[in-house]
């Protein structure tokens, strides 16, 4: 179990792994759900899925929900047009993309009333893009003693 664990690239496979094998080393439930920051219902329901289907049942499986395509706030054409957007256009309201920018584009292109800031965080993600946040100025003020004085204290 260490061997897979430690192969696993995964992010929730490798904690799944993780519980796996650390009860497979005496450690109880409690103590797995406190190690890894899952409830112990979490903990028993893994446990319970390793001992019926194997290491094959471990993982995220939200990808492989029912309708989930059907559900999703934008198709792929929609996301193509997101990225598109993101890449020429300007953010309403000018600065840069945010989540609760896309979310408030998506209210416009798709036609929804209210669309959650934190689902144009997760499709600002999905079309491949990163937040992004302007870098700090330096203090244009500061004379040359004083800029050599801080290059000397930072090393």
């Amino acid at each position: 179990m260490e061997g897979l664990y430690r192969k696993a690239t995964d992010p929730v496979l490798r904690t799944h792994l993780l519980m796996v094998w650390r009860m497979s080393l005496g450690d109880s439930i409690r103590e797995v759900a406190r190690t890894v920051g899952y409830s112990e219902k979490w903990v028993r329901e893994i446990a319970r899925r390793y001992e019926s289907e194997g290491a094959e049942g471990l993982g995220d499986r939200r990808h492989a929900n029912p309708g989930a395509k059907e559900r999703a706030l934008l198709n792929e054409e929609g996301q193509a047009r997101l990225r598109q957007a993101l890449l020429k256009e300007a953010p309403p309201g000018g600065g840069m993309w945010s989540g609760p920018k896309v979310a408030r584009w998506m209210e416009r292109e798709i036609g929804i009333e209210k669309v959650h800031a934190q689902r144009g965080w997760e499709y600002l993600r999905k079309v491949g893009m990163s937040p992004q946040v302007p870098r700090p100025s330096n203090a244009q003020g500061a004379d040359s003693s004083e800029k050599e004085a801080f290059k000397k204290v930072s090393r």
